[in-house]
């Protein structure tokens, strides 16, 4: 019998809440009684326990307690003077001159600008094209506020509208990620891992679009019943007073979205950072052995990763196993991972070929395990969640393979 709409088999979409309890009504049927919810919650605690005092015994017994405990702390606290203030201050900056730039009509010339790419390269109406200029500008969740403008939203189709959470993530943050790339001498590199970004993008979209139709092809319909289009000139950001008064509005304003960005960054940056940095770098002694100093740890992570080097090394050109940490950061946090660079500046293990490689797949994945669920859920498709992020993992690591393979190219021809 053919497949329609109406008799579309349900594919699973259980949270990890209704995983656990499903694991416990198995429990349940063995033993013959139900179990209370403070006897369930002491399970969890127990497991937590275990992995908890497992990981930070671990690292206790490799450098000694004293030694972990200080260079925990001076690694977070090495982390907020170094890099998150000068992330802060790459935001307030940017965050100014992406206000400017929405003042003053900017960001609506280059929608214009890129306006016949979206149909052809995302499937995408061509007002898709300010949602990637106002979250390369800002990040993810701008994408979601225009998504939720009817005038915005008229122009969709419900598969294509979901998918604008693939979409904007890919360009999320990127001006600050390009800007802290150039501000560390790295400016050629960052080029090649814009146009590597791009390109997992329009992966990363595609992909969310087909297996949401194939899925639920009911969701080929438009947002709006009825609806052809909508009103674009109602999308739009008004400007009232002098233009000094604009000027100086703009500023002030986009500063204080930087200020907000900068401090959203500082957990994932003092938290993750440090314990992805404990698992990548060893011991700085003079003999190998353990100071307490910061960026200290037991390199788990670069071990490993030296073991099939060779496998990153042929999809991206790295030539050291600890430069795996900055991807895999940048899965929860672009903000966090950018704090592992100046460490991989002063150690000597980066060139440009990485910094294409980590633009390219910081900005295209920019923290999306953390965001496309709050995302999704905002849209009212939560049950998209989990192939919005298998089609952003696979748009990721297509931006990194594409960027380094555009940059050997280009090395070649240059």
């Amino acid at each position: 019998m053919a497949r329609t709409k109406y008799n579309t088999p349900k594919r699973s979409t259980l949270s990890y809440h209704d995983r656990v309890e499903k694991i416990f009504k198995k429990f349940e049927d063995i033993i013959k009684r139900p179990l209370r919810f403070t006897t369930k919650r002491s399970f969890e605690a127990l497991l937590f326990l275990i992995v908890f005092f497992g990981f930070f015994g671990f690292l206790a017994y490799k450098m000694t307690l004293p030694m972990m405990l200080n260079t925990f702390m001076q690694t977070a606290y090495q982390l907020l003077l170094e890099t998150v203030f000068y992330i802060m201050a790459i935001c307030v900056l940017m965050g100014g001159i992406s206000k400017l730039l929405i003042e003053f009509g900017v960001v609506r010339l280059m929608e214009n600008i890129l306006r016949p790419l979206m149909k052809p390269l995302y499937n995408l109406p061509g007002v898709a094209a300010l949602g990637a200029v106002m979250t390369f500008l800002s990040d993810n969740p701008a994408i979601i506020s225009l998504a939720h403008d009817k005038n915005f939203a008229q122009y969709f189709k419900k598969y294509q509208l979901v998918s604008l959470t693939n979409f904007g993530t890919a360009f999320g943050m990127g001006l600050v990620v390009i800007a802290f790339m150039i501000g560390k001498g790295f400016g050629s590199g960052a080029a090649v891992g814009l146009v590597g970004a791009f390109i997992g993008s329009i992966v990363s979209t595609r992909l969310m679009q087909r297996s949401t139709l194939k899925t639920y092809p009911e969701m080929d319909t438009p947002v709006i019943e009825g609806s052809v289009d909508g009103d674009e000139q109602a999308i739009t950001y008004k400007s009232e007073g002098t233009v000094l008064q604009r000027f100086l509005n703009g500023i002030l304003d986009g500063g204080k979205d930087g200020v907000t960005i900068g401090l959203a960054i500082i957990p994932g940056v003092l938290c993750i950072s440090t314990v992805v940095m404990m698992l990548t770098f060893g011991p700085s002694g003079a003999n190998g052995e353990y100071t307490g100093a910061a960026y200290e740890g037991v390199p788990v992570i670069t071990m490993l990763a030296d073991k099939i080097n060779f496998v990153f090394n042929w999809l991206f050109g790295f030539k050291f196993g600890a430069l795996i940490s900055f991807p895999i950061t940048a899965l929860g946090a672009v903000g966090a991972a950018l704090g592992l660079v100046p460490r991989f500046v002063s150690e000597g293990i980066i060139d440009n070929n990485a910094i294409a490689v980590f633009t390219a797949m910081g900005m295209c994945w920019s923290g999306y395990l953390s965001t496309h669920t709050a995302m999704l859920d905002s849209l009212g498709y939560r049950k998209l969640i989990g192939k919005a992020i298998g089609a952003h993992t696979v748009g990721g690591l297509v931006a990194g393979i594409a960027a380094h393979w555009l940059y050997v190219l280009l090395a070649l021809i240059f």
